[in-house]
């Protein structure tokens, strides 16, 4: 296996002055690299992000190893090189993350940009060895049943007959492998258990208290803001998690408002047993963004069981709370509706754009945004967001976080994601706050925007967009400043991704009244007569197992598994 960083004697190799430390460490078996590897992202002051992320790979590699017999794996030669290749590549992932350790200017100088690079590429080398591992634990091994159960049992994504297992993950697709076996057990169809979800290893890691209060406290290392709170402070704000405290829960948490001593206000999430990792972790990005639009991450609690981060308390609640509902939705004039969509413009250029992460949140919907007492909106829940490498990266998931109605078409049917994801989402929640309306998706007709979006397109090339308009703002807008903000929000909505402006465009777009839009909104797919949609993730007949094989990060491969009759 090719590694795609050169040759150790690389020019990179010698400017970081790691090459002594490297051959120091040829005596050092697999294991013992992982953990070295582990223990220096912690300490890593540049590309920390990046280094943390390369660490959960080899972590990961490390657990598929553990499931091995290293020693007769070693005797082997189609199995020694592959993990003498590890090895190596381990020995290259070390010196990279000790070197982003210093932060002399001098070194800095050296390296520039050239060490995020490295890191992709190391991460990317050390992925080749998360989808191969899983195949070495197979060689000779084809026509035994027992260790094909074993090794199925082992992959990440299986159903085996009999077992309630059940695992979870975001990855994105790089390739499938065909094993062909014979006589191999049975495994369960996944469709026929649809209470099972596909998900993958590291979302599903459980939150082990020693990591996470590692992580929470590099998060108060590097952002000062963040602190930490004592378990007996959360009982009493929250008067022993009562029911009057109760705010909300969602998909893996439940929301409490909370009072200190000092009389602050705050808005405390508890993590429930399902929380993964991933679910808390990623939520830890808010303490890095401080930005007027996104909401304020103040502390962190863990206490036993108990996983709890402590937020800036909004006095008027989510957004669907207000456009949805007959009362309050009145007291929403169309002057503080467009304020909210302006604030969620410059809320998600900041992420996009501006805070350097490239970051797609994934779930935008009225629900997590919330409004402060001057109806200033803060984009929340931050659970299924990832950092891309780019603004036009694309990535690929099994794993489809989001919610009816608010889903791009791609993500919904291939899980691929990027800032376009964000993009239509913000589409529908324009024309959601414009209208007062839930955008419904018929998904058995092929519908692939929903309702709100074809009607909306109808009244806005009819002129009839007075019709859109929720009935109970009255008159008591601008139809100009109405027009505009729906036509954006049908270039969001668009179908191919290709179509969409970026958060950018968009801001440029509603700033200027002037401004002419630079191109009209494609009409909406026809619905199909009926039928319902087909599965996209899982594809098995009776006698072909996909199995997803998934990392601790955001890459799996697919083997698939065809099982042949004895003869």
């Amino acid at each position: 296996m090719a590694s795609p960083w050169g040759s150790p004697s690389s020019s990179l190799w010698v400017t970081l002055g790691q090459a002594s430390n490297v051959a120091q460490l040829v005596g050092v078996d697999a294991l013992g690299l992982i953990s070295m590897v582990v223990q220096a992202a912690l300490a890593a002051r540049r590309h920390r992000d990046a280094c943390m992320q390369l660490a959960q790979h080899v972590e990961l590699v490390g657990g598929l190893l553990k499931e091995l017999e290293l020693a007769d794996l070693m005797r082997r030669e189609a199995t020694r090189r592959p993990l003498e290749q590890l090895r190596g590549a381990l020995r290259r992932c070390y010196a990279l993350v000790t070197a982003c350790q210093d932060c002399s200017y001098l070194r800095r100088l050296l390296l520039g940009a050239r060490m995020g690079n490295e890191l992709r590429a190391a991460q990317h080398e050390i992925d080749m060895f998360i989808r191969l591992i899983p195949l070495i634990a197979l060689v000779d091994n084809s026509t035994n049943t027992h260790r094909i159960q074993e090794a199925a049992e082992q992959v990440d994504g299986i159903f085996i007959e009999g077992s309630n297992h059940r695992v979870r993950f975001a990855a994105r697709v790089l390739d499938i492998t065909e094993i062909r076996v014979q006589g191999a057990r049975k495994l369960c169809n996944v469709r026929e258990h649809p209470s099972l979800g596909i998900v993958g290893t590291q979302e599903q890691k459980t939150l082990d208290n020693k990591e996470l209060v590692k992580l929470c406290m590099l998060t108060v290392e590097n952002y000062p803001g963040f602190t930490e709170f004592s378990y007996f402070q959360i009982m009493d704000a929250t008067d022993n998690f009562s029911e009057k405290r109760y705010l909300g829960s969602g998909g893996f948490a439940t929301a409490y408002k909370g009072q200190l001593p000092q009389g602050f206000v705050v808005g405390i999430k508890r993590f429930d047993h399902r929380a993964t990792l991933s679910d808390f972790s990623n939520e830890l990005q808010l303490a890095r963004l401080q930005y007027t639009n996104i909401i304020r991450l103040l502390g962190w609690c863990i206490h036993g069981k108990e996983r709890i981060l402590i937020y800036k308390f909004m006095q008027n609640g989510s957004l669907d709370r207000h456009i949805f509902d007959r009362i309050k939705g009145p007291l929403l004039d169309w002057s503080k509706r467009l304020k909210i969509i302006k604030g969620l413009v410059e809320g998600l250029v900041y992420l996009h754009k501006h805070s350097m992460l490239h970051i797609v949140h994934r779930d935008l919907k009225p629900n997590n945004i919330l409004l402060e007492y001057d109806m200033t909106p803060k984009i929340c829940d931050f659970g299924s967001a990832k950092t891309l490498c780019s603004d036009i990266t694309e990535e690929h998931t099994s794993r489809v976080v989001a919610t009816s109605g608010y889903i791009a078409p791609e993500y919904a049917s291939r899980g691929v994601y990027s800032l376009k994801t964000d993009v239509f989402s913000f589409g529908i929640l324009v024309l959601e706050t414009i209208s007062g309306r839930k955008n419904t998706v018929l998904d058995k007709r092929g519908d692939t925007v929903g309702d709100l979006v074809r009607d909306a397109w109808h009244m806005w090339k009819d002129q009839r967009l007075r019709e859109l308009v929720d009935p109970s703002l009255g008159n008591g807008y601008d139809i100009a400043e109405i027009t505009r903000c729906a036509q954006v929000a049908l270039l969001c909505s668009q179908e191919d991704p290709a179509d969409r402006p970026t958060m950018t465009d968009i801001a440029a777009m509603l700033s200027s009244e002037s401004m002419r839009l630079p191109v009209e909104p494609k009409r909406p797919y026809v619905l199909s007569e009926g039928g319902a949609g087909e599965d996209t993730y899982i594809n098995q007949s009776s006698r072909t197992i996909d199995i997803t094989i998934t990392s601790s990060a955001t890459v799996l491969t697919r083997v698939r598994i065809i099982v042949d009759p004895e003869v």
